[in-house]
């Protein structure tokens, strides 16, 4: 019994997470269980994203950019840091 339910506490904090957009390909809104609102707006070969949190009161945003095989992210997170990343050929920093 104890290893059953070790292996489903493991199998819900290891579960992918799972949002429910409504909307069209150009502007979404989607929610999450954990309580994260966010609009995605695609613009050709860019996506802009921007967040809210409704249990914690943060707010977020994310700008990626996909060029060829390398797609460049950059965002502000919940504290307001800046910070960005790349990801070529299949390789994200």
């Amino acid at each position: 019994m104890r290893i059953l339910i070790a292996s489903l506490a493991f199998s819900l904090i290891s579960a992918p997470a799972f949002a429910l957009c409504v909307g069209t390909e150009t502007l979404s809104s989607c929610t999450d269980a954990s309580g994260n609102s966010y609009t995605v707006t695609r613009m050709g070969n860019t996506t802009f994203m921007d967040g809210t949190n409704a249990r914690t009161g943060s707010d977020w945003s994310q700008t990626s950019t996909t060029i060829g095989n390398s797609t460049f992210h950059n965002g502000i997170d919940k504290d307001g840091n800046s910070w960005n990343s790349a990801c070529i050929n299949g390789i994200c920093n």
